[in-house]
């Protein structure tokens, strides 16, 4: 019997890329996606997609999806409690495991380690280590398609919000910029790829800067993105 997982997802690549990964190994039975929504707003935490677009996500990648809701703004023990309470969902339901999509960052990733250490429920972390520029052109090159909802101006020009993932949008990141955007230089939503049975439809919209960080409204489409 394979061992029951759930993925926290952010609507970004790097978590559909985990999916992909997990699901071509064939070791995992995973049970679904987890992903914390601001309820100030109804938006998915950091990268600020809108719900229904997670959950378009969610029908596309055929799991279900725990929604965590947490306050804006949302004091780290109140996260902290939203996430313990999950976790004892998930021991309910014969969860063995909780995967994550970290690449290289020690600190998160001991973080989490903390965070679940004693529960019952190991984390796993299926990307890490894997060198992040052939990351990054792998994603590319197998169909995955992503557009950038959020930009941390501090570590990459403001313009790049509302690109798309590509091979022009990696070769002109600034040298100092991680090309899977690790430090936080960006965010994405993805919209396709294999880990998904059909693309969703979006379009880009407004422009705001919140926080210290520029975001870009993405919406549901009748007309799939190119």
């Amino acid at each position: 019997m394979k061992p029951k997982v759930l993925l926290s997802w952010s609507t970004g690549k790097d978590s559909a890329w985990t999916l992909y990964m997990m699901r071509q190994s064939c070791e995992w039975d995973i049970t679904g996606l987890v992903t914390t929504v601001n309820t100030a707003f109804g938006r998915v935490s950091m990268h600020g997609v809108r719900e229904e677009l997670l959950e378009q996500q969610a029908r596309a990648a055929g799991l279900p999806l725990w929604k965590v809701p947490i306050p804006y703004p949302c004091p780290n023990e109140v996260y902290e409690r939203a996430m313990h309470e999950v976790v004892l969902r998930a021991k309910d339901a014969g969860v063995t495991h909780f995967a994550f999509g970290d690449l290289f960052l020690q600190d998160v990733r001991d973080y989490r380690e903390r965070q679940l250490s004693g529960t019952g429920i190991q984390p796993v972390f299926p990307l890490w280590g894997i060198d992040t520029a052939k990351l990054a052109q792998d994603m590319i090159a197998s169909g995955l398609r992503a557009v950038v909802t959020c930009v941390d101006p501090q570590q990459i020009p403001a313009p790049f919000i509302g690109r798309e993932f590509d091979e022009a949008f990696l070769r002109e990141l600034p040298p100092s910029a991680d090309p899977c955007g690790e430090n936080g230089e960006y965010h994405t939503f993805c919209y396709a790829g294999p880990m998904f049975t059909h693309p969703i439809a979006v379009r880009t919209g407004e422009v705001v800067e919140r926080d210290g960080f520029v975001y870009m409204d993405v919406y549901p489409s009748v007309t799939a993105v190119a």
